[in-house]
């Protein structure tokens, strides 16, 4: 039983750092559509995506769930609501790719989980740790010194931010497994999707008047979409979340590699400080979350000896 949770948790983490890399360097493949507008980009992952996940959903027979999701009025309105914030940050994210804005799409997602521990206390009632507070303050403190010293709030990383934490605060909301309800929120977004495509498209909407490699890159939209996702649902599966919150790291990190070294990205006094401060806020906030799942392990343990004991004492 050791050696199948061993070898399951083995490949947990390498589905997890798959995912968040392939998380991490989506830019890359995003970099190479510059030729489209960012809505026309987001338009083909939207319906690419349908197309994918259609055959996953059937070749892992879970149509029985997506049906289950439809006849439920209220799943169905909070899978609208996170498709329609799902769909914003995907466009703006495009976005900021292609307009040299990789470096505050990573603070944004490096700033993701803080802000989803202060939504957690805020909408959910979750009281904060003592680290936590720390955590979330050094953040908010970084993000001040960027205000004062350009003059403007770094909103691409806030909105990023805040809209992923909303959709994740909304997904918890509905027991919809990530597959069906991914599936669900992209056929949702669909409409407006091909929509866009016969008012707004662009000459490159036409498939046929593309060269091969583009077509390639516009196909692969759905794949770069669902692939991670995949991982990620296997890996949450296999391993212990305080260990994929760990791992979550890896995508911001690689942005932040790609748009300093590989684009360029001006990485001046003030947005360091800001990055080093919220590195900061994570290192308190990752120690923190070790310190209170080991609490939570000793904890388990105890209640489990003293279930043990008194199951003993009853027989005897």
């Amino acid at each position: 039983m050791r050696a199948q949770q061993a070898s399951a948790a083995q490949v947990g983490i390498i589905c997890a750092i798959a995912a968040y890399t392939m998380w991490g360097i989506a830019p890359i493949y995003f970099k190479q559509l510059t030729v489209l507008p960012a809505a026309e980009i987001l338009m083909h992952r939207v319906i690419w995506s349908v197309l994918v996940l259609v055959g996953l959903i059937a070749g892992l027979k879970q149509w029985a769930k997506v049906a289950a999701a439809l006849r439920n009025k209220k799943v169905m309105q909070v899978l609208f609501v996170a498709g329609i914030l799902l769909g914003a940050n995907w466009l703006l994210f495009i976005w900021a790719v292609n307009n040299d804005h990789i470096l505050d799409a990573s603070l944004g997602y490096y700033i993701n989980p803080l802000i989803n521990v202060f939504l957690g206390r805020l909408f959910l009632g979750e009281r904060l740790r003592t680290f936590q507070r720390v955590a979330v303050v050094l953040a908010i403190v970084g993000v001040a010194i960027l205000i004062f010293s350009y003059g403007r709030v770094p909103w691409i990383a806030l909105i990023l931010a805040g809209s992923f934490s909303i959709y994740g605060i909304l997904r918890k909301q509905v027991a919809v497994d990530s597959l069906p309800g991914l599936f669900i929120e992209t056929l949702m977004l669909s409409p407006l999707a091909i929509g866009y495509w016969l008012l707004f498209g662009s000459e490159y909407s036409n498939l046929f008047n593309n060269d091969a490699s583009l077509n390639m890159l516009i196909l692969a939209a759905g794949v770069v979409t669902t692939a991670p996702l995949l991982c990620f649902t296997a890996a949450a599966r296999r391993i212990m979340y305080s260990t994929l919150g760990f791992l979550q790291y890896i995508g911001p990190t690689l942005m932040f590699v790609l748009a300093v070294y590989l684009y360029d990205e001006p990485l001046d006094e003030a947005r360091l400080i800001t990055f080093g401060f919220v590195w900061l806020a994570l290192a308190v906030f990752s120690v923190d979350s070790l310190i209170a799942y080991k609490k939570q392990r000793k904890a388990l343990r105890a209640s489990v000896q003293a279930a043990k004991s008194i199951s003993e004492t009853q027989t005897s």
